[in-house]
């Protein structure tokens, strides 16, 4: 990658960049694509898509239906409420 290419990702990113730092991640994203091009080598021949780079399962606790908290509770240290639930200020007209 050349300086002038991270020059355009910098101004499309709107980012500052000194010389110094245009010519680090020059190299340093040459680097990166250079690896990625060694990925795209790999015999992936009847290798299944993955999501995920480990098996994972549902770690969601069960379903399960609780009481709803009362009224009472739930609004006792709401700064504003009415009899019914708690007041906000608009944010519409």
């Amino acid at each position: 990658m050349t300086t002038d290419e991270v020059a355009k990702v910098a101004l499309l990113a709107r980012l500052r960049l000194n010389d110094q730092e245009r010519e680090r991640y020059a190299e340093q994203l040459s680097l990166i694509l250079e690896f990625i091009a060694q990925l795209g080598e790999l015999d992936t021949e009847g290798v299944e898509p993955l999501a995920h780079g480990v098996d994972r399962t549902n770690v969601f606790r069960e379903d399960k239906a609780y009481p709803a908290l009362e009224r009472e509770l739930a609004l006792m240290n709401a700064p504003k409420r009415s009899s019914e639930g708690f007041l906000v200020p608009a944010v519409l007209d």
